[in-house]
């Protein structure tokens, strides 16, 4: 079962968000931002990440750079869960490796449709 490390100061989206991963068969592991989440990562390095832009302590595109320097820092797949949708920062987030950008508020289907193309979980294929 993959493992998603979901990064977002708001409870309520954290929490909501492991439900989803819940029902796709995934694990989730909670941090409420950057610094909590590179602690974690250090400590066990997850299959993905779900990672908020704007944050205290540490916002989503430090840890995401952080993240890369750590050794083993290049597997985790990480998609930003944001409501940031400006051209310059999906650009900025593509340019340091990450796999996607959703934009909050999202559905379970977007989320499945994300972790799949980024290659966390399996396509299912059509009953």
């Amino acid at each position: 079962m993959p493992t998603v490390l979901i990064v977002d100061d708001s409870i309520a989206i954290r929490t909501l968000t492991s439900h989803m991963l819940t029902a796709l068969n995934v694990e989730s592991v909670l941090a409420e931002d950057g610094q909590q989440a590179l602690e974690m990562c250090k400590a066990a390095m997850p299959d993905g990440v779900l990672l908020d832009w704007n944050m205290p302590v540490m916002d989503g595109p430090m840890f995401q750079q952080r993240l890369r320097a750590l050794p083993g820092g290049k597997k985790p797949k990480i998609i930003f869960c944001t409501i940031e949708d400006t051209y310059e920062k999906i650009a900025k987030a593509i340019s340091g490796e990450a796999e996607g950008f959703i934009i909050k508020p999202f559905t379970l289907g977007t989320l499945a449709y994300n972790l799949e193309r980024a290659g966390i979980i399996e396509k299912k294929s059509p009953a």
